[in-house]
Parts: C-alpha cells; structure tokens; sequence
C-alpha cells in the first residue's frame, strides 16, 4: 500500500514536472513593431492569427504557429483601406489587384457616383448568373469569381438616376424620385456603404440638392454615410462646400468629400478658408471628413473641359450635337469665357489614352497644347475634335494643384486615403491602360515621402488614417485595428525603405517594402511577392440584414 502511494506521488510530480504542450495557431508574426491602428505609440509583439481572425496579441514565446514570420524590423499595421477605388472592373479582369496589394491595401472601397449596380442590362444570350442588375448581385459575382482584396462599395446617386432618367436633364418626377429612393433602399439592404455623388460630371450635376438629400434620406435611414465628389473643386469650391454641408444637416447623414484638393493657382489661396469652414461645420455638429491622394494632379476626361448641358442624353447624343455647327460655335463660346468655369490651360493637361490606336500613337503622353499645335486648330476645337473622332471621354492628367496645399491637406486629422484608380497589374489585358501614377503609388508615397522622408505626419498617425479612421467612419466591424478578435487582415512593412516609383511619365510601376500581406487570415503578398491567393470577401455596410447579396 505504501509503496503504491510513493509510486502515485512519483507519477504526479513527473506530470508535472513535464513540460506543457504549446499553444498552437495557424500563423504567429513575431518581434514586430505594432502600429495597431489608434495613433498611439507602437510596441514590439507577436501576433498569432487563427483562421480569419487576430487571436492572440503579446509575447507568444510559449506558443508555436504552423507558419512562423520574423518581423523584426518591421511595421506591423492592420491593412490599409482604400477609400476611392476603380478597381470594380479590374478586379472582374485580374483578380490579384497587384498594384494595391504591394502597397498594402487589403480594403477597396467603390462608388463615387457610379456603382457596380444597380444597372439595366439589354436581353442577352449570355447566361444569367453572368451578369447583375443590382448592388447585391455584382457582389455576389464578385465573390464567387475569387478576388485577393476584401470589396466594399456606395451605391451610386448616378447610376440611381442614370436607372430611372437615363441621361436627361431635368428633376425627377414623384414617382420617378419614389422607385429611385427604392433603389438606394435595396442597395442599403444588399450592404451598401451609403450613397456616393459625382456633382462635377453630367448627368449627376442635373440632380438639384433636394433631390440628394432626398436619397441620402434614405441612407441615413440604414445607418449609411454619404459622400461626395462636389460640384466644384476650383472657383465655386466654397458654394459647393455649402451644399455638402447642407445635405449632411438635413438629411440627418455623415458626410465626406472625395479628393479633397483646390484646383488651379487662381484658388490656391482659399486653402485655409477651405479648412476653417470644414473645422467650423465639424466644430457645429456635423460628422464631416474627406479623403484625397497624394499628387499635384488629377485625372479625369476631356470631356469634363465641356458644359454640361451638351453632355445630356449620353456619349451618342452629345457626339451629334457637337457635329452641328451651330451647337458646337456656342460650346466653342462658353469655354472661351469659362463658363461655368475657366478651363485649365492646355500645358497643363496630358493626355492618357485614346480608343484608337492611331490616336494614341500621335498623341498619348502628349500635353494639350501640343496636340493641339499638331492638330493645326486651338486647344478647345482639339477637344472636340479628338472626342468626337475617338468616341471616348478620353482620359487626361491635370496640373492643377499645389503642393504646398497637399501637405497642408495631409495634416488634418480626419483625412483619409483613396487612388482614386483601378488596381492593375502586369497582365496583358491591361497593356493599353493610361493611368495617373497614384494606381500604384498613393499610399507607398504617403508612407515614404510624406511621413518618413518630409515628416509631414507621424508614422503612428499615418497608420491611424490608413486603418481605424475609415473603418469608423464606414461603420466596419472588426475591421481597421489589430485587436484580439478582429478579422486578420495586416500590412507589414519596412518603414526605412517603403516607397512609390510610378511617375507621370511611367505610371505602372510598382512601389516596394511592403512585406507582407494578409486578407482574413491568408497571406496574399510573401516578402513583396503576391502569393495568389483569392481570400477577399464582400465587406457589408450597416444597412445589410442579409436579405440580398
């Protein structure tokens, strides 16, 4: 008996003596530097991942990881948010979204106006789970097509109109204005962000105020936000700035400005008045930020260097207005007088791409005034001469802003980050592409130039606009920090090095030092190089019961 009992001691104290077995987790990040999101100051952890989510944060010395990263030397950061993407389409064509993906970009946000849906599609003989008519529907294609990059989009207040009014220039009636706040109810319930506005293009500028508030009522209704690109960012950017705030106060919703930027030197000099009236709207109640990119350019048609009006009833109908003489003489007057607006001068405008081959080999990369001087006219009857012919908007750079006004922009604490661009990659189905450089190089030169090369912004402030800024004002859940039971999505890199190298002269150039990459757990990007993997997911706006999409 006693001999069982020394025996049974033994035993005990062998077990316990016996080292316990480690904590194991699909993937731990060791020895990195953690921004997590908040502006504060970093610390040095490990960070162990299961599945797809953040489960543990500290020192994870005892635990052990299926896959093990040393990060030493490196930020650790939640993954960068991009809150103005194109990449709706790019994605549908590759789904790798490369040049975000190596900035680290887990986030793409849609909608500036136009969204993926809802859209009316002509009889086809096409399958019909091929296509989508609604918000829902393109996110359910989206997903089952497979995407690296996590999706999340506004519903358009274009494409509502363009759904209900076509491209006519006239408010809607009642019962037009009743099906259009129903479509921005459905998108909301498909998971809709909120409800996006591009007042400086036709046909979103025929829509009056009322008619905004109107939808962003709607929004407002399913905990959405609205956001805007205004009707002026130049000569009327106080008015317009007006209007924004109007619509944030009546319709009860948060607002933000797209791009926030002054464009021409003329206006330069509003800059301070421009922040003084965001800070005196915020100081009175309303939720008011804005995004923007980090150039002293911008890029759009050269279509919007036309009025408006002889825009209405689409591409087809405007090509044959401007084809009549007497029309075109009276476009011909009013861009000579700036109305409603002074064009930027034709040195300042270069040209991306055209439609046709042989346009392009006379003038891609070309400014305007020397289009012009090799087309023989002057740079406004170039402009309709070339839309006309090439049967597109025909996309264009813009010199029109001030440096010295993007550092200033960069300073404000509840300014985020958009490319205001696709995410393209080396494919060849992307070979004829113009692009601006900031599709490559927005937040690597934000990081790189800005913060660590000019120290216009902190590193742990940078981050914070990056991440936690746009998730709150998005409504995301656990999303945006790195947190113990948030989704997994990261963003490491080497402060020392990151930077942009796409130039308005070779804008498909990738930036370097991102490191690492994770969406929902599953590493994309392995020591700069994309893994590809399709993780992404439809992330879902506070209106979604999941009833659709």
């Amino acid at each position: 008996m006693r001999y069982c009992f020394v025996l049974g001691v033994a035993l005990l104290i062998l077990l316990a003596c016996r080292p316990k077995p480690k904590q194991t987790f699909d993937v731990i990040i060791r020895h990195g530097t953690v921004y997590d999101g908040s502006g504060a100051e970093p610390f040095t952890a490990d960070i162990a991942l299961q599945a797809d989510t953040i489960a543990a944060i500290g020192d994870l010395g005892d635990a052990a990881g299926k896959k093990e990263i040393d990060a030493t030397g490196l930020a650790v950061a939640p993954g960068f948010i991009n809150m103005l993407s194109w990449a709706d389409r790019s994605l549908l064509m590759d789904g790798h979204s490369m040049s975000d993906i190596k900035q680290g970009v887990t986030l793409e946000v849609f909608g500036e106006g136009w969204s993926p849906g809802p859209v009316k599609r002509k009889p086809t003989s096409k399958p019909v789970d091929s296509l989508w008519t609604t918000l829902g529907g393109y996110f359910n294609y989206v997903q089952k097509k497979g995407v690296t990059p996590n999706v999340a989009s506004f519903v358009g207040a274009t494409s509502i109109r363009i759904h209900e009014l076509g491209h006519d220039n006239r408010p809607p009636t009642a019962e037009e204005l009743k099906r259009m706040k129903a479509l921005v109810q459905q998108a909301m319930e498909d998971g809709a962000m909120g409800l996006g506005s591009s007042l400086i293009y036709a046909p979103a500028d025929y829509a009056s105020t009322d008619e905004l508030i109107a939808l962003a009522q709607v929004a407002s209704q399913n905990g959405g936000m609205y956001i805007t690109h205004m009707r002026s960012e130049s000569d009327n950017i106080l008015s317009a700035m007006n209007e924004t705030f109007r619509i944030s106060k009546e319709a009860h919703i948060a607002a933000e400005i797209y791009h926030l930027k002054i464009n021409h030197e003329r206006n330069w000099g509003k800059v301070e008045t421009v922040i003084a009236k965001l800070d005196s709207a915020r100081n009175a109640g309303l939720k008011i930020t804005a995004n923007m990119y980090t150039y002293t350019a911008s890029a759009t048609g050269l279509t919007s260097r036309l009025p408006t009006w002889v825009q209405e009833g689409g591409a087809s109908a405007m090509r044959k207005r401007l084809k009549n003489p007497v029309t075109r003489k009276k476009v011909l007057e009013e861009m000579r007088l700036g109305i409603p607006t002074k064009n930027s001068e034709p040195k300042d405008v270069m040209m991306l791409g055209f439609r046709l081959d042989s346009l392009n080999k006379l003038y891609r990369g070309k400014r305007l005034d020397e289009v012009a001087r090799l087309h023989g006219k002057d740079a406004d009857e170039t402009v309709i001469d070339l839309v006309v012919r090439d049967k597109s908007t025909i996309a264009a750079v813009y010199f029109l802003i001030s440096e010295a006004n993007v550092k200033r922009m960069l300073t404000l604490p509840y300014v985020s980050f958009g490319s205001d661009a696709a995410s393209m990659s080396e494919a060849k189905i992307f070979a004829d592409w113009g692009t601006h450089p900031r599709a490559y190089g927005t937040f690597a030169r934000f990081l790189g130039k800005y913060v660590r090369d000019e120290k216009v912004v902190s590193l742990p402030e940078a981050i914070r606009r990056l991440t936690a800024l746009p998730a709150s004002n998005l409504k995301l859940k656990k999303r945006g920090s790195l947190k113990v039971g948030y989704y997994a999505d990261l963003a490491l890199f080497d402060a020392r090095t990151i930077a942009d190298h796409a130039t308005f002269d070779s804008p498909k150039e990738y930036a370097t030092g991102m490191q690492h990459v994770f969406v929902n757990g599953v590493q994309v990007l392995h020591q700069g190089e994309h893994t590809g993997a399709l993780p992404g997911r439809v992330v879902r706006g506070p209106g979604w019961k999941g009833k659709r999409g």
